[in-house]
């Protein structure tokens, strides 16, 4: 059975066609990333695919998208596209597809996982069991969870990155106003993702009335914003940029606390998204596992959970291809 896996990103959207001998086994045939914005709909990305497709008739698809999806419909948050998948259905004359939030088709894709495409943060307590939480920084930010039934997991979407932040010290008050004066409402995602380490960046630079040098502005318009701020911090080359990545990492870990702490994530805690792995050095050095923590009276719970990177970029993928291949 041929399967096509979408994971459809703000940034990019990627595809793979993969031949699934069991539920569990998926063969990649094909594989395609193209830039999300360049593209007016997901029709027409699946165009651009299929035109070069083998010759074989897919039967199935399934597309992890962020967004919220309602009864299989999805208006995504950082793209203007509407996708449905009925229509998809229609128009490519597929036998089934099937619209998964694009964190729900990560958790998916977890159980599909070696254990050398985990990093662990924190081992918690060793036999860790009950339900696990997924949280996942990139261009957004994205969130759900794995229900523990007794017997194994079952995935569930959530929109978390939007629910409100919470400012704890007097920084992060001042933080706080300046992203409402903006935006209005300010979500976690307006902090921890992509745009929020660039917004934490501006901030603190206003705050600290700091210059940025010429080097690090050629930099941000070569590479982009946040790759560039990043790579300053990691190299230690503008104490700005070092502020702002730690903060956005203790952030980071404090959200991931409060999402793990709501659902009891005692199964475990991942951090999926394309930021953890390429700051992995920064994520041990202890200020995301503090912020995760410090949850007061429930700090010895927390302290229970195993929190793992994500270091497998095809983690929605695999989720989206074996949720098509169990249905």
């Amino acid at each position: 059975m041929q399967i096509l896996a979408g994971d459809i990103g703000g940034t990019n959207t990627r595809l793979t066609l993969y031949n699934a001998t069991s539920p569990t086994r998926h063969e990649p045939l094909r594989e395609e990333t193209y830039p999300s914005a360049a593209f007016d709909s997901l029709d027409a990305i699946l165009q651009r695919f299929l035109e070069t497709s083998p010759a074989e008739r897919i039967e199935r698809a399934c597309f992890g998208i962020a967004g919220p999806v309602i009864d299989q419909v999805c208006n995504a948050t950082n793209l203007p596209w509407r996708v449905a998948a009925r229509e998809i259905e229609e128009t490519f004359n597929f036998d089934a597809v099937w619209l998964l939030n694009d964190l729900e088709a990560n958790a998916w894709g977890i159980e599909a996982l070696p254990e050398e495409d985990l990093l662990t943060l924190s081992s918690g307590h060793g036999e860790a069991k009950g339900n696990r939480s997924i949280i996942s920084a990139g261009t957004g930010l994205g969130e759900a969870g794995l229900f523990w039934d007794g017997r194994g997991y079952q995935p569930f979407p959530s929109e978390g990155g939007h629910s409100d932040f919470s400012p704890s010290n007097l920084l992060e008050f001042e933080l706080y106003q300046w992203l409402a004066d903006q935006y209005g409402h300010v979500s976690w995602e307006r902090l921890v993702s992509g745009p929020g380490l660039e917004n934490l960046h501006r901030f603190l630079t206003k705050y600290r009335q700091h210059k940025t040098p010429d080097w690090l502005l050629q930099q941000m318009s070569e590479l982009g914003k946040a790759p560039a701020i990043s790579n300053a911090a990691l190299q230690a080359l503008d104490p700005i940029c070092v502020e702002a990545l730690d903060l956005f990492i203790s952030l980071y870990g404090r959200e991931a606390g409060i999402h793990a702490l709501k659902i009891m994530a005692t199964g475990g805690v991942y951090l999926g998204g394309g930021i953890a792995p390429k700051i992995l050095t920064r994520l041990r050095n202890g200020g995301f596992l503090a912020a995760f923590h410090d949850k007061g009276r429930m700090r010895p719970l927390m302290e229970t959970m195993p929190v793992h990177v994500i270091l497998n970029d095809k983690a929605a993928l695999l989720g989206a291809a074996r949720f098509a291949a169990l249905q």
